[in-house]
């Protein structure tokens, strides 16, 4: 089965597509991705660009994944790519051709495409399947750019984590840590945290966006506000944000 595959990150919209993403989009026989459910706000904007591209959308029911904290989350996540595999070589060996992942943001940061993508490659039925990368705008780029800020003071790591991470990033000796997958629960964390500069962000690029900045004790209800904010506005919430501990902490 001859087959190729363009990764796409697209940014959180068609106004972030780059002329290396439209190029694909132009060689491309059919847009694959998952459909979490019927009403899936995320799939919205996919089928918007391929309805701007008049290129087919072919969804695939996305496998049963153990949300409720597993005990061994990362085979429990493991467990859910390769069900995942399974579902998009399907697709593939049934149609071959050119075919296209639209990735939210970039393909290279917390994202598991490109991984899916090898899992396809094992696949006999796909025996010979190539793929590029097309990079996108990615959130904490996002992110700095609606603050107006620099990730990082002079001469200093920023170091890129998720929220499920935080605590013990902070315990290790971060001091600049942009935090990603977010959730209600783990803004907890926050607390924790009360000298520490805060600059947020959720649903950046969508008409739903809200910011916030300022000392984590001052602002934290105001985030919560925002989150709630901008999942009432979208029907989902993604967000990202960036902390700093006071100058001269360690």
């Amino acid at each position: 089965m001859s087959a190729h595959l363009h990764v796409v990150g697209f940014g959180t919209g068609p106004d972030h597509l780059t002329r290396d993403a439209v190029r694909a989009l132009l060689d491309t026989d059919y847009v694959l991705a998952v459909r979490k459910h019927e009403d899936d706000e995320l799939l919205q904007v996919r089928r918007a660009i391929c309805e701007e591209f008049e290129v087919e959308l072919v969804e695939v029911p996305d496998p049963q994944r153990d949300r409720d904290d597993p005990s061994d989350y990362p085979a429990a996540v493991r467990d859910w790519h390769a069900a995942r595999v399974a579902a998009f070589a399907d697709a593939v060996a049934e149609r071959g051709g050119r075919a296209t992942f639209l990735v939210w943001g970039d393909p290279s940061l917390y994202d598991s495409t490109l991984r899916v993508v090898e899992g396809m490659a094992a696949d006999p039925r796909l025996a010979g399947l190539t793929w590029d990368v097309v990079p996108g705008i990615s959130a904490p780029q996002l992110l700095a750019a609606r603050h107006r800020i620099v990730l990082h003071p002079v001469g200093t790591p920023v170091h890129v984590t998720t929220a499920r991470r935080l605590r013990d990033t902070v315990a290790a000796g971060q001091r600049n840590v942009l935090v990603m997958l977010g959730s209600e629960a783990s803004l907890d964390q926050l607390e924790e945290l009360p000298g520490w500069q805060i600059w947020w962000g959720a649903n950046l690029g969508s008409d739903g966006e809200q910011l916030v900045a300022g000392p984590v004790r001052d602002v934290l209800s105001q985030v919560r506000e925002m989150r709630a904010r901008a999942r009432e506005l979208a029907g989902w919430v993604m967000d990202v944000y960036l902390l700093r501990a006071p100058e001269g902490t360690s």
